[in-house]
């Protein structure tokens, strides 16, 4: 089975690769035959950002911009985008870009180290938004570099080179002619050799009869999971399937109840439209992981990878989400808590794909929060996510559904939970009793991130913190909630 060609499009001029295997990472051709030393290698696993880059989709009269950790990023995975690594900003002359001159006149760099993946995520933050007319915000700069680690400079000068790049001259890409380039190298719909080593559907047919005819290929999408897979288990796939240019999977629908979510949406692009319904869901939504791997990452992948601890997992099941199983031989619609039947094990048949996740709007009378617990604010895995969606109508719950990760061998809903809530008065006895079943309803185990006392403990404390919310609380304290003899806040 022959690798077919890359192409991408780079400091102006197509870049054209050949036999590339189908499981090399875009760091490892980056460093090894492109000689692009520039992008670090660190952790291998998406969690640095030291080997960050940056790649651009034309996007009708416009370029997308993505910070994208390389590490983890399939070669082939950029076949007809364009490329920036961080030995293609300087100027023909020498000069710096502003990205790379704000970290100079900030002091943003001492070993150096991960210096390269600073500025390729200020790069992407310059083309997306200074470009643009938009001014930086230090909120906006974190949550642009949450993918980004530094170890001895310290965030503060970083970040002052984040608002300070629209200080200097400007520097920008010419984007008509980019559009030209990429639209040149971009592949016919319908081309993709079912024989090939690595396959880039671009229909939704053309990809359930991929699938049908090779139920034993590597599924991928935005290989923020399956990269790991090749980085640290040394797993290799001589045959893949990559769902991420598949037009109908790319795509947002909003219904006059639900929006439905392509499986090949990026999380940045999912995440943006539930906000954009549910506006609480901000703050959450930019703690799950960093940017970049975001940016890769998709809601159809994290969903179907059925981490116990995948953050979207909890949000989707209180939510109400259902999913859509796709074949050839047709589709399926189900809860979304119905597909997991044990640790990473689901209903899928060998042919099935999930093809997209229908999440209701929100209605007047809900009340929604979701709380993620982990060690790092920041691009860390939770220890504990409880997410509680309440309808509450003349003081009645008249609805509640409650989703939970990390207490069990897949993601759960907590019916028992649930069935405390609804029908039930909105009162603080309603909260606590409440608040004893969900402790009582899971047994969690201890591991590396929490020990299971610490797991059932905190989600009676979330539950009772959500209570506070409703009425109003804002800094929680706990003389709120008085204590009862035995009882641990």
């Amino acid at each position: 089975m022959k690798p077919q060609e890359i192409r991408f499009i780079r400091r102006g001029q197509t870049v054209t690769l050949h036999d590339v295997p189908p499981d090399r990472t875009l760091l490892d051709v980056l460093r090894e035959d492109l000689a692009c030393t520039g992008t670090k290698e660190g952790c291998g696993e998406g969690d640095c950002g030291a080997c960050t880059v940056v790649l651009g989709e034309a996007q009708g009269d416009t370029v997308r911009y993505r910070a994208v950790n390389s590490c983890i990023r399939l070669a082939h995975s950029v076949d007809g985008m364009a490329l920036w690594t961080v030995e293609d900003l300087a100027g023909t002359e020498g000069g710096l870009h502003p990205a790379q001159e704000a970290m100079v006149q900030c002091h943003g760099s001492q070993c150096g180290f991960c210096t390269p993946g600073f500025v390729m995520s200020l790069f992407a933050m310059y083309q997306g938004r200074v470009c643009h007319g938009e001014v930086i915000t230090r909120a906006q700069a974190q949550e642009d570099l949450s993918g980004n680690l530094c170890r001895c400079t310290g965030y503060r000068p970083i970040l002052d080179a984040a608002q300070r790049m629209g200080d200097y001259p400007r520097s920008v890409v010419d984007e008509p002619a980019l559009r030209a380039q990429l639209h040149q190298i971009a592949l016919p719909a319908a081309t993709t050799n079912p024989d090939a080593g690595y396959c880039a559907p671009r229909t939704l047919g053309e990809l359930l009869q991929l699938r049908a005819r090779n139920p034993q290929a590597q599924l991928v999408a935005g290989c923020t999971d399956a990269g790991l897979w090749v980085t640290k288990m040394h797993r290799q796939f001589d045959h893949i399937i990559d769902l991420t240019r598949v037009a109908e999977l790319r795509r947002i629908e909003r219904y006059p109840h639900h929006i439905a979510i392509g499986a090949a949406v990026p999380l940045a692009d999912a995440f943006a439209a539930l906000v954009d319904d549910r506006p609480q869901l901000h703050a959450f939504s930019a703690r799950f992981a960093g940017l970049s791997v975001r940016n890769s990452g998709t809601l159809g992948g994290n969903v179907a990878n059925g981490s116990p601890i995948g953050d979207s997992m909890p949000l989707l099941i209180a939510l109400g989400a259902n999913i859509v199983l796709m074949s050839a031989r047709g589709h399926r619609e189900m809860p979304l808590e119905a597909l997991y039947t044990g640790y990473r094990q689901n209903v899928m048949a060998p042919d099935e794909v999930l093809a997209w996740i229908k999440v209701p709007l929100a209605t007047p009378d809900e009340f929604l929060r979701v709380y993620k617990i982990s060690k790092r604010f920041d691009d860390d895995i939770s220890a504990v996510c409880l997410a509680v969606r309440l309808g509450i109508a003349q003081g009645r719950i008249t609805s509640a559904s409650v989703g939970v990760g990390g207490v069990a061998a897949t993601p759960v809903r907590a019916r028992r939970t649930e069935a405390a809530l609804s029908g039930q008065a909105w009162t603080q006895d309603t909260a606590r009793k409440a608040t004893a079943v969900l402790r009582a309803e899971f047994q969690p185990i201890s591991d590396m991130r929490a020990s299971a006392a610490y797991r059932t403990e905190v989600l009676g404390n979330l539950l009772q913190r959500l209570w506070l919310e409703s009425q109003g609380v804002q800094a929680i304290n706990l003389e709120s909630w008085p204590v009862t003899a035995g009882e641990v806040v």
